[in-house]
This record gives C-alpha cells, structure tokens and sequence, in this order.
C-alpha cells in the first residue's frame, strides 16, 4: 500500500505549485522549441529533415516511457521518480543548451525527454493522493490542467522572447534555475512515498515490450509525413509497434505479477476519456503548430506577435481551469462541462479555418482565441478528472501516465495527420496557380477542419458512451443523494479560496 505522509493545509498548496513548476518547465520545453527551430537550423546547419529530430527524438523518448515510468513511481515512490526526473531533465537541457553539433544536440534531446516523461508521469497520480477530498481534488487537477493547457501558449511567447533577445540556447538554458529551485523544494515539501514495492509488478519483459512498441509507435507517427501514410516504411514500422503492444497486453494478462494491471481499463469511464483526449489533444495540439505557422508564413508575424497573438488562450484557460470549472463540475458533473467545453473548441476551429489571408487579430482571430481558451479551460480539467475516476492510491501513478500517454500521442499524431493534410492541399492549390499566400492558407483551412471534426467525434463519444452522473471526482462517483452534495461542495471551494 503506498503511504502518503500528511501535509498541513499550507504545504499541501505549496507542494501543488511545485509540481506544477516542474510541470510547466516540461510543458514549456515541447512548444517553445518549435519558435527556435529556424536559428538552431541556421547555427548548426541541420537540413530540413534533420531539423525535426530535434523535436522527435524528444517526443519518441517522452511517449515511448510515459507509462512506465507511471508504475514505476508506484512501485518505488512517485517522489523518487519525479527527483530523478528533473535530475536528468536539467542536466539534458544544460547539454541543449552547450551543443555546438547536430547530433550532440538531438542526443541531449532524446535524454531530455527521458527526464520529461520520469517527471511529468507521477505528478497527476501525486496530486490525487495529497488532495483526496473531492473539491480540494477539483480545484488542484484545475491548476494542473491549467499549466497542462495554457503552457503551448506560454511556450510560444516565451521562444519568442529568448530567440530574439539573447539566442536559441537559452530556451534550453532558462531549464536549469527553474529545474534546481523545483528539486529543493520538492526534497522538503513532497511526501517521501515509498511505494507498494517491486514485487507488487517487477515485469521485466512486460517493461522491455512496452517501451519498444510504445517508441516505435511515436516513431511511425512522427515519420508519417516525411514517408506518407500508405507507405511500406510506415505500414511495416505500425505493424511492428502494433504487434509488440499486443504482445505486451497478452503478457499482462498472464504474468504472475504483472507491471501494468489491466484492471485498470475496464472502466468505460476512464477508458472513454482517454480516447477523448487522444481526439481533443490531436485538434488542438496540431492547430496550435499549424496556426503558428499561418501567423508566421501567410500574416508575417515575427515569433514574439505569435506569442502575443495566443496569449488569450492561456489566459481563457486560467480563467476557467483555476477557478470556474471546478466549480462547474461540482455543480453539473464532468461529463456536461467537458461537452460545453469540446463545443466551444470546436466552434473556435470551425471560426479559424474562415480566416482570410489577410486576416486581422480582432476581426478574425481574436474570438478564436477567446473561444478555444475558455474551451480548453472547461475541456482539460473535465477530462483529467474522468481518466484518473477509477484510480486507487496503489495505480495513480499509472493511471497519472496512462493520461501523459494518451496526450503525448494524441499530439503526434494529430500534427503528423493534420500537418501532411495542409502540405498535400497546399501542394495541390499551388500546382493549380494559386499563390504562395492562398495556398498555405487553403491548407491551413483543411487541417482546422479535420481539427473540428475531431472534436464533434469526441462530443459524439461522450455523449452516447459516459455515464451521465450529475458529479464526478476522482475515485468515485457522487449521486445527488450521496456524501458530497453539490451545494456543501461549492461552500468548501468558497472556503478554501
């Protein structure tokens, strides 16, 4: 049984900032790469299809470990796994930032995301265990979910900002003060848990198959574009990775001792909002990259009017993950808030694929913004905390990396399919004499489609397939008769803020 020791009130909000700290460094590190990646191509001299190893060797490490190192911290203490984490996160992102050659720094980068997916895997699980009374637990999955959502954001700025001011290296650089002070306070405010113990799930060859297949997954995802989809090379590689996860899957369902209990998919619950957030994730993530991209190539905005230009969507976010939804999903339930927020952000694609080519921000782009933060505000801590409901205090930690998991590859996968979508139809608009603007901008309007409709998939998902309780937290779920009533619940939020 992993023991949690108590933390006063103070601490525990304490404690929560420090996860997300560490969480936010991670989050930040995923986009504000993308704002540098045309200095770091002009100072180390990589060719257009090695620049993107600088981005998918990290995704490859980061995806491809998630999950195990989730049940790893339950096995031998999520404190342990988090420390250890940042440890390599920041030592990787000091060699980032040294790196004088290409393959020194895509090496360093692969590392990283072996520190990232070690940090960020145990945290949603630690959170649950130090906040386990329903409305304390809404309100820090809320935080959570806000540095979850509104860090794409934030990164843009913030590359931005470092690659115009002082240079590419200190994206990397601005790691390490952030990932020491992170490591100190965590040493003194974070329970030390001691995990359930290696005998509980020390399956080593269920380890072994699992990253392989989960690596080779990202890979065949990431390379997808550069191949095409029907191609041999992604056809043979998805095979592959498909046949060593259910080789994975057959083991756990035999091993004595097994690492990952498939116990825990046989709640639709949790099953279903993880398909969602593989959809959700996968239309907002690639709009993200591909609506940078139309700010940059088709508007002429320079990397800082980017940031700026998103920067309402981080704060739609904060204004509804850190106070608003909690409230909202101890009032209606999860299931309504996360449909009301999925609309939303699909009415803010369906807005974006009808921006012109000479767009302007307050016409055209504003309520896009406005629309896909308060959207995602709703969306994410909803979705969180239906994909942790069935966690207990021995599998958080994989449920936690079960969550990181799904929005990893979700990610990949919606930026490698909506990415080769808007190149094909670009392509095809050029070849008919378009010009460079309106053919990018055609291309840019498919993928915000395809993004859209990912979403109403989702909708659809979640209105025929979850169960509709009025209120939904993590561990269980509470009736209008049961021990938490919606009223007492706000009343505590009110309280405690």
């Amino acid at each position: 049984m992993t023991q949690t020791p108590d933390l006063s009130e103070r601490n525990r909000w304490i404690a929560l900032v420090v996860l997300c700290a560490g969480f936010l460094m991670i989050i930040l590190d995923q986009t504000i790469v993308n704002v540098a990646l045309p200095s770091i191509q002009t100072d180390l001299r990589f060719s257009q299809s090695n620049l993107a190893w600088v981005v998918n060797a990290y995704l490859i490490a980061f995806g491809g470990l998630l999950l195990l190192v989730g049940r790893l911290g339950d096995l031998i203490g999520r404190r342990r796994i988090f420390l250890a984490g940042l440890t390599v996160f920041t030592t990787a992102s000091l060699v980032c930032g040294l790196a004088d050659s290409q393959g020194l720094l895509i090496g360093a980068r692969f590392v990283q995301g072996i520190g990232g997916a070690m940090t960020s895997a145990v945290i949603l699980g630690m959170i649950v265990t130090m906040f386990p009374q329903p409305s304390e637990q809404a309100r820090a999955i809320g935080v959570y979910a806000f540095v979850a959502a509104a860090g794409g954001a934030i990164g843009l700025l913030a590359g931005g900002v470092l690659t115009q001011a002082i240079n590419w290296h200190w994206i990397f650089f601005v790691n390490i003060p952030i990932g020491v002070v992170t490591g100190v306070l965590t040493t003194r405010l974070l329970p030390n848990d001691r995990g359930i113990g290696l005998h509980n799930g020390a399956d080593a060859p269920g380890a072994l198959l699992l990253v392989a297949s989960l690596m080779l997954g990202v890979y065949t995802i990431v390379e997808a574009s550069n191949y095409g989809w029907g191609s041999s090379h992604t056809l043979g590689f998805g095979a592959v990775a498909v046949g060593l996860l259910t080789a994975f899957i057959a083991r756990q369902a035999t091993a004595a001792n097994p690492l990952i209990p498939l116990r825990m998919f046989r709640s639709r619950t949790v099953t279903v909002a993880n398909v969602m957030q593989v959809l959700m994730v996968a239309g907002m993530f690639g709009m993200f990259f591909l609506g940078a991209l139309y700010l940059q190539r088709v508007l002429r905005y320079d990397a800082i009017e980017v940031g700026l230009a998103f920067l309402p969507v981080a704060v739609g976010i904060a204004a509804m993950s850190l106070r608003m939804t909690a409230k909202l999903m101890m009032r209606f339930g999860a299931k309504p808030t996360l449909i009301a927020g999925l609309a939303l952000v699909a009415a803010g694609l369906i807005v974006f694929r009808r921006a012109p080519v000479n767009a302007g921000y307050v016409d055209d782009l504003l309520p896009v913004m406005v629309l896909l933060g308060v959207g995602a505000g709703l969306v994410f801590p909803a979705l969180m905390t239906l994909a942790m409901s069935a966690a207990t205090p021995e599998d958080s930690g994989l449920a936690s990396g079960l969550v990181n998991t799904t929005q990893q590859v979700g990610g990949a996968l919606g930026l490698a399919v909506l990415a080769t979508l808007a190149t094909t139809r670009t392509n095809s608009l050029a070849a008919h004499g378009a010009s460079s603007a309106v053919a990018l901008t055609g291309g840019y309007h498919l993928a915000f489609t395809i993004a859209a409709i990912l979403l109403l998939v989702a909708i659809g998902l979640g209105l025929a397939l979850l169960r509709p309780s009025p209120a939904l937290v993590v561990g269980h779920e509470v009736s209008p008769a049961g021990e938490y009533e919606p009223d007492e619940a706000l009343a505590y939020l009110d309280e405690a803020a």
